[in-house]
């Protein structure tokens, strides 16, 4: 194959994500069908639409706004100029492969199109998948690339979504706890692979934040339901820190506690903690606890005092391998830690890089 064709396919690949991206970002508005002018028919356009809406009756936790959300967020990134930034860095992929392998995939499920990232990383570096979604998440994701098969004809042809076993793969990429990790070390330890665990992430205040900027760490904390690896866990304060100036800010949130998975999750962790005898603040519908862990139950947050900066910053140091990101003046801004960008990649594994490596 010349090197022609290959930039050729890398470069229709890309328009399709492109006019997939448009469709995303109908569907993430709730927009009715525009017509043909979409690349769907309205009878295509209506089973991508009806798969957001259904989603919430496979797993709760999936709203159909959170769910729409996820949509929007990623027609952000599925346009040209994003996508030739981010596949720029890669020449290999402009090479021609001798062989495509075929790569393992286990997604994870707790939030909505969290594995869609390794689908693409798979199909953009001109190897064959085979899926395992999660029973969280099994239909979201199958139906973007039914639609993109549409502006690329012969994608499904290349990536094949599993209802039974994974079979004979040449390299894994497998997202799960830490229990899952243990076994998914040990029963593909034999080949190429990536396996991520379970990981949190953090917020660092420093006393100066703006009440918009902590309004915006309750996008943080609650989108999702905090139930993302990227959803802030902890929160580090300083030791004057007013904890009613959190409180107040984040209270546009206090409509969450209405939905009945998350609801019963506050009730029954300030019960445990009441009955416990565990000092907590409460405000209707988060909890905050004083604690030096960094993962904290859902509808809870941890929060821990400090003196110096510096000491702060051995602490994120020496759990590096337990942070996925940290959102503060010095990090991430505020509002942002669940709206990554393609080159974010899971655990700072570079995905792509990986997978354009694979002999």
């Amino acid at each position: 194959m010349s090197n022609k064709v290959v930039e050729s396919t890398l470069a229709h690949r890309i328009a399709a994500l492109a006019q997939l991206g448009e469709v995303m970002d109908l569907i993430g508005i709730g927009a009715a069908w525009p017509g043909h002018g979409c690349g769907l028919s309205a009878e295509e356009y209506a089973q991508l639409d009806d798969a957001v809406r259904r989603a919430y009756f496979v797993n709760p936790w999936f709203t159909e706004a959170n769910v729409r959300h996820a949509f929007a967020a990623w027609s952000g990134l599925l346009k040209p100029e994003p996508l030739q930034n981010w596949l720029g860095a890669y020449p290999q992929l402009h090479q021609p492969r001798k062989t495509a392998r075929t790569i393992g995939l286990v997604l994870a499920g707790n939030i909505p199109l969290v594995g869609l990232h390794d689908v693409l990383c798979v199909w953009l570096s001109g190897h064959k998948a085979r899926v395992k979604c999660s029973s969280q998440d099994p239909a979201l994701v199958p139906a973007l690339f039914t639609v993109l098969d549409n502006f690329m004809p012969g994608t499904l042809d290349r990536i094949q979504f599993l209802t039974g076993t994974m079979g004979e793969v040449d390299a894994v990429i497998a997202t799960g706890s830490n229990n899952t990790a243990r076994y998914f070390e040990h029963y593909f330890g034999h080949l190429p692979r990536i396996v991520r665990k379970s990981r949190v992430s953090v917020a660092v205040l420093d006393g100066t934040e703006t009440p918009e900027e902590l309004a915006a760490l309750g996008e943080d904390i609650f989108r999702y339901f905090g139930l993302g690896c990227r959803n802030v866990a902890k929160l580090y304060v300083p030791q004057d820190f007013i904890l009613d100036r959190y409180f107040e800010a984040i209270y546009p949130w206090n409509d969450i506690v209405n939905h009945n998975k998350y609801g019963n999750n506050y009730d029954y962790t300030r019960a445990l903690w009441l009955l416990d005898g565990v000092k907590f603040l409460e405000n209707g519908f988060t909890l905050l606890k004083e604690d030096n862990a960094l993962a904290s139950p859902v509808s809870a947050v941890f929060y821990e005092r400090y003196m110096e900066g510096n000491e702060v910053v051995a602490k994120l140091a020496q759990a590096g391998e337990s942070i996925q990101c940290i959102v503060g003046h010095s990090y991430l801004p505020f509002g942002s830690a669940q709206a990554p960008g393609l080159s974010d990649y899971a655990d700072g594994v570079d995905t792509l890089e990986f997978l354009a490596a694979l002999p």
